[in-house]
């Protein structure tokens, strides 16, 4: 029976690790393969070496960040031919590139014990997620290329529409990350298309272009992220043991883009039952001191979901 290389498939293991840093989300990453690439902590998986996919997974993060992972779990296993490096899919040796993909959560945010590792704001990477402060040059850059793309074709112009939520009939969602990276993506509006077609010109930066499909991956992680915001408490694995609201909501809006309503967002997160005062202030606003909470495990007898509610600003 052929070996994994005789058959040209490698497996490859990626982690998306996500913490809050001078009030962004960011992304642990690496040196990619050329000097201005940024890449996810990656590592291959050795199937005569490896116990578990989980434990090479932690393994090599440890070995390539200085960072201990804590709770994990898999995002999805992405295996597109002629995606991700191109080395992999020319020359006599071609191996099939196969990443799965991990996330991971920390409210440790202290810089990267090695010299090579770094946290990376996530919204450097996918600039037009961001839509705190409405629309940015660089998703109207993205739009107008998008509109020139599927100007003639109508089931373009609709996906166009959908997605990018360019007419008032269509409301922005910020969980279809993935989904409007893989539009850019095949219209051509980003740096991982031009290199992995081999175009002669590449598109105007958008976002900081990662290496091989870790944009990709990124993508899908950032997505699973402000889904499970909804309806699990995941935004607490981000946060310090104590915390103000105010840097709770601050959180929310730095990992889902959006600008939130204050007074409802106050009124949803107590409602939750998930916060309980802690009878102390915090000094470190900059104005008035503000109350301290903590989380608490909420009652899940009820059946109802857990997440934290993101009123958007009108």
């Amino acid at each position: 029976m052929a070996g994994p290389d005789e058959q040209g498939v490698r497996i490859g293991l990626s982690a998306v690790v996500i913490a809050l840093r001078d009030r962004k989300a960011c992304v642990l990453t690496t040196s990619g393969d050329g000097e201005a690439e940024t890449a996810l902590p990656f590592g291959p998986f050795d199937p005569a070496r490896d116990r578990t996919f989980e434990k090479a997974l932690r393994d090599f993060v440890t070995a390539q960040t200085g960072f201990r992972l804590g709770f994990v779990e898999q995002l999805y296993t992405f295996g597109d031919l002629g995606r991700g490096s191109p080395r992999a899919t020319q020359g006599p040796e071609r191996r099939r590139e196969v990443s799965i993909g991990y996330l991971a959560l920390t409210a440790d945010a202290a810089d990267a014990p090695q010299a090579d590792a770094r946290w990376t704001p996530v919204l450097d990477l996918f600039p037009w997620e961001d839509r705190r402060e409405g629309s940015t040059e660089c998703l109207e850059f993205l739009v107008d290329g998008l509109a020139r793309w599927a100007e003639l074709d109508p089931r373009r112009r609709l996906r166009v529409e959908t997605l990018f939520a360019t007419d008032a009939s269509h409301r922005w969602n910020e969980e279809w990350v993935l989904e409007r990276y893989e539009l850019l993506y095949e219209a051509g509006l980003v740096a991982e298309a031009a290199r992995d077609q081999r175009m002669d010109a590449a598109p105007p930066p958008a976002g900081r272009p990662m290496a091989s499909d870790h944009r990709r991956i990124l993508a899908t992680g950032l997505g699973r992220l402000r889904s499970k915001l909804k309806y699990r408490p995941v935004l607490f694995d981000l946060m310090p043991e104590t915390f103000t609201l105010s840097d709770l909501q601050t959180a929310a809006e730095a990992v889902a883009g959006l600008s939130l309503h204050k007074q409802n967002f106050r009124r949803g997160v107590e409602r939750t039952g998930l916060v309980a005062r802690t009878g102390r202030v915090s000094s470190a606003t900059g104005g008035r001191p503000a109350e301290l909470f903590r989380r608490i495990d909420a009652d899940r007898s009820a059946g109802e979901a857990l997440g934290l509610p993101l009123p958007a600003q009108r």
